[in-house]
């Protein structure tokens, strides 16, 4: 064990409709990880966030969080990004009212002075802070993403999931969001579903490969064994923003140009 484990998987399996998604998921996640989740479409990736969020539950194997809960237990202490917001920019709802949805729990349907000060604290954690009255549609996709992230850290969460936050966004805006999470995982644990390869060499502690069952690597190094079981090939060079990252372990023979 590393320490305090704020997710922890034990044979792991999920089906959809009889056909297997995830078999044999074993792996557990430290405090104050920074895992990134590649993997081919179709492998898994979401599956395995809404399994840790509680939305499905597995036919076999246990999943804990914090030592001591079940995903559902542990909701509250969660924080969720997904990849499809489907936020109506016909509708004008401001920046403050977007990130107060985050508050919401039950039956409750009237925010609070609380409530306020914590939408306004996420945003000023985001950059976002003077947009508060702005409208969603008055702001750039990558904007758009910063508030979202807020919406989820407005309940405070002990770990934050993102499912491909940077879809659609350009570099800059891609740089600022990492900037911000990489400042918040100095205190929250971040699970972040990414093709983007940049990510790994920039701001991954941890890499999880996810293609029918998970593997798991607890540093940012993406060896050749992990790709070629994750993704049935092993390249060398990656292209990321235009830029080659070598980013793998070298093969036997390999040598730099």
């Amino acid at each position: 064990m590393r320490g305090p484990q704020d997710i922890y998987f034990e044979d792991v399996w999920f089906s959809y409709n009889g056909s297997f998604v995830l078999r044999q998921a074993s792996f557990s996640v430290p405090t104050r990880e920074f895992l990134v989740i590649i993997g081919p479409n179709g492998g898994g990736k979401t599956t395995l966030l809404k399994l840790m969020l509680g939305l499905y539950s597995p036919q076999k194997g246990k999943i804990i969080l914090f030592g001591e809960y079940t995903p559902r237990e542990a909701s509250h202490l969660l924080g969720y990004v997904p990849q499809n917001t489907n936020i109506n920019l016909d509708f004008p709802v401001r920046v403050i009212d977007v990130v107060l949805m985050g508050r919401l729990r039950g039956l409750k349907f009237l925010y609070t002075k609380e409530d306020r000060r914590a939408a306004e604290e996420a945003l000023e954690i985001m950059g976002m802070d003077k947009y508060a009255n702005a409208r969603m549609r008055e702001l750039s996709q990558g904007q758009r993403q910063r508030v979202l992230i807020a919406r989820a850290l407005v309940s405070q969460p002990r770990i934050l999931l993102l499912d491909e936050p940077t879809a659609s966004v350009d570099v800059e805006a891609q740089r600022i969001l990492y900037d911000r999470l990489r400042e918040l995982n100095e205190k929250i644990t971040i699970v972040l579903v990414s093709h983007d390869m940049t990510v790994i060499s920039s701001y991954a502690t941890a890499v999880a490969c996810v293609n029918g069952t998970v593997y798991y690597h607890g540093s940012k190094e993406i060896t050749s064994e992990m790709l070629q079981m994750a993704y049935g090939s092993c390249p060398v060079e990656l292209v990321a923003h235009g830029i080659p990252h070598r980013v793998l372990a070298k093969h036997d023979g390999d040598r730099d140009a």
